[in-house]
Formats: C-alpha cells, structure tokens, sequence
C-alpha cells in the first residue's frame, strides 16, 4: 500500500509535467508518456533517452543511481518489441537479488503446485477405498480418512490461495483499471479469506497428525481413546483445535495488520498465533515417536536375543513408516524460526517444508494377519499394526 501511494504521487507529478512542458520547436520526435513504470519526456528521432529509476520502488535507496531507457525511432514512434510492446529497458531500476529471486519462486511454485496436484488425485483415491470397503470401517481407519482429507482441503486452499495472490496482485499493470482491481476491497477481502482458510487445513493438518500418534500411542502402550465411541475426541482434535488458535489470529491481523492478503508479517508476535500451535503438536508427536520406538525396541529385544540383524531392520522399518505418519520430518526446522533463519538457510527451510508438504502420495500396506480393524495381540501383530498405519510421503524437490 506504501508503494501504491508513492506511485501515484509519481504519477501525478508525471502529469503535471506533461500539461506543463511546452513542445518541442522543431524537429520529429516521440511524445511524452506515462507508461505506468516511469515518465518519459518529448525525445528527438533517433535518441536514447535515460531517465532516472522511479522513486516509488521499494528498494529505490539501492538503485537510485540508475536509470530506465527508451529508443524513439527515426519515424517519430517509439520503438517496439516483437510482441508489439514498446521496448524499455529498467535492467538497472531492477533489485540485484530480484530477477534469480523470481525465477526461484517462480521454480518453487510449480514445483509444489505439481505435487499437490498429484497428492490430491492419490489421496483422493486412498480416501475413496477407505471409505468404499465396509471391512475397512473402524476409528483407526477413519482417523486415516480424517488426515487424508486434511491433506486434501490443505492441498486445495494453497492451489486457490496462490491463485487468487497471482491474479490479484501478480500481473503486471498494464491500464488504469488493474490498479483499481488490485486494490479494490473485493479483491483483498476474498485474498484474505483465502488466506484463512488455508492456514485453517494447514493447522487442521498438523492436528490429526497428533491425533494418529494419539491413537497408535493409545493402542499400543496407553489404552486409552481407542473405543469407537471416542471418535468424536479425535474430530475433535483434528478440526476444532485449529479454531482456537485461527480465530484470535484473525481478530489480530484484522484489528493490528489489516493489510492486502495477510501474508506479510510485520509484528512476529502475531504470527505466532499460528505457529505455536505447529510447534507443539510437532514436540508431542516426537515425544510419542520416541516412546513408541522404545517400546518396540524393547520387545524386539525379548522376542530376539540372538537375531540383531533382522530386528534391526524390523525396528528401521517401523521407524521410517512412523516418521511420516506422525509429521515428525516437521522437527527438523521446529526451533528455526522465521525469525532466525536468513539467507540460504531461509531458502533450504521453505524448500525443504515445501518438499514435504507438497508432495503427500498416500499408500496401504497389505494385510497379512492382522485383521484390519482389530487392536495387536502379539509382536508380530505389533509389526503389522504398526505397518497398516503407513502413509508413505514420496518427496522429490526438483528446484
């Protein structure tokens, strides 16, 4: 919004100046212009002008030594590109760090948004078979559709969120009236909006994470929470928890940061909000994640004094099968925070969180002989419970 005032005090400067210059005497040359980027004055045929790079630029303190340019043609036109757009050349009015910082983005954005795509068809189809087979009907199994539907809804508001920041603000302003639509309250209200909902599936997400470390916990050392009747605990968990944390989020940014999308932070504090909650249900599940590791460990021990090797590789592939299930690839960057992390180190935090969270390929396991819906009774069936909770996250960053 800064910006936005200081370009149109840049334009009607331009203005004035354009009403207020007397022509050129004599002689052919290209007109004055406001081109919506910079303030162009009569040039002569044949001329390169250089003009000073505008000052409403965020970053003008770094550039304002450089300048813009425009070539009038010997006709007295200026001159075009190919694509019938008239050549300007604001190379040095550009950012250092801007043009491989776009091309970065813009590499990161296709990278997840095709991995969210092919999450969505997978989990849609895991979703869709657990829900198919009546054999398949328990609470572990709905606690299954629950976070596959989480990853869903979190897949699609991303999808429509980058969207509507893309359509909105992202294009380039070509008349008067893609100012107004940028700016206009209908535009920032559904951007806002958009913004919400995401951070609701993004959290919703994290929450019944918690709630399949919560029952495989529950089943395996508490037994506690794992009767059908108890269901409604883990809805609870998994879709209202994020309400008490989404909506004084939101009564903030409305009543402190009420400004374009909601996706810049200036007061940390805020976001806070949000992130609080990520965090603990992150510590929690590793907490969980390490006990469950040690209890199974314990008992592969006692069932296999002599066999290291093959418990080994058992207890390797529970831990690898638990690791993605229970979100615990979140506690790698739990304690870089935002704040902290600058640099390259920013770069490999928001490609490595995208990485995982984008590409979510769900797959089942085959039963051997534990019946699907039934609780472990013995090691064996310990392994094969563990197994049958398997979600299976295939990452593969190509930025």
């Amino acid at each position: 919004e800064e910006t936005y005032r200081k370009w149109v005090q840049y334009k009607e400067d331009c203005f004035n100046t354009i009403r207020n210059e007397s022509l050129p005497q004599t002689g052919l040359f290209c007109n004055r212009t406001f081109d919506r980027y910079a303030c162009w004055p009569d040039t002569p045929a044949g001329v390169m002008i250089n003009i000073s790079c505008p000052f409403y630029l965020p970053w003008y303190d770094k550039v304002s030594q450089g300048v813009v340019r425009r070539r009038c043609g010997y006709d007295g036109h200026w001159e075009r590109e190919d694509n019938g757009q008239v050549w300007r050349d604001m190379t040095q009015c550009e950012e250092e760090k801007e043009l491989w910082f776009k091309q970065l983005m813009v590499s990161f954005r296709m990278l997840y948004t095709v991995g969210y795509s092919l999450s969505l068809f997978t989990l849609i189809t895991a979703l869709i078979i657990l829900l198919s087979f009546r054999k398949l009907h328990c609470t572990r199994n709905y606690i299954h559709a629950n976070l596959f539907l989480s990853f869903i809804l979190r897949a699609v508001a991303v999808i429509v969120k980058d969207t509507m920041l893309e359509h909105h603000w992202g294009r380039e302003i070509m008349k008067p009236t893609d100012v107004s639509e940028m700016l206009s309250h209908q535009a920032a209200v559904g951007c806002r909006i958009a913004q919400v909902i995401m951070q609701y599936c993004v959290l919703a997400n994290h929450y019944w994470f918690f709630g399949e470390a919560i029952y495989l916990y529950s089943v395996l050392i508490a037994s506690v929470f794992i009767d059908s009747n108890k269901y409604l605990l883990y809805i609870y968990l998994g879709w209202g928890t994020p309400l008490l944390f989404v909506v004084p989020w939101v009564v903030a940014k409305m009543l402190k940061e009420n400004k374009e999308c909601w996706a810049v932070n200036e007061n940390m504090n805020y976001w806070w909000i949000i992130r609080f909650p990520v965090l603990l249900a992150s510590l929690i599940n590793f907490l969980i994640f390490m006990k469950i590791l040690k209890v199974i460990f314990s008992k592969l021990r006692a069932s296999n004094p002599t066999h290291y090797t093959d418990y080994k590789l058992r207890l390797a592939k529970a831990t690898l099968t638990l690791i993605p299930l229970f979100g615990i690839h979140e506690v790698i960057f739990v304690f870089a925070t935002d704040e902290q992390t600058t640099g390259v180190l920013r770069y490999i935090k928001v490609f490595f969180t995208l990485f995982i969270s984008s590409f979510q390929v769900g797959r089942f396991v085959h039963l051997r002989k534990a019946p699907p819906c039934r609780g472990p009774e013995s090691l064996a069936q310990v392994f094969e419970f563990v197994w049958t909770f398997e979600m299976v996250m295939f990452s593969c960053y190509v930025c």
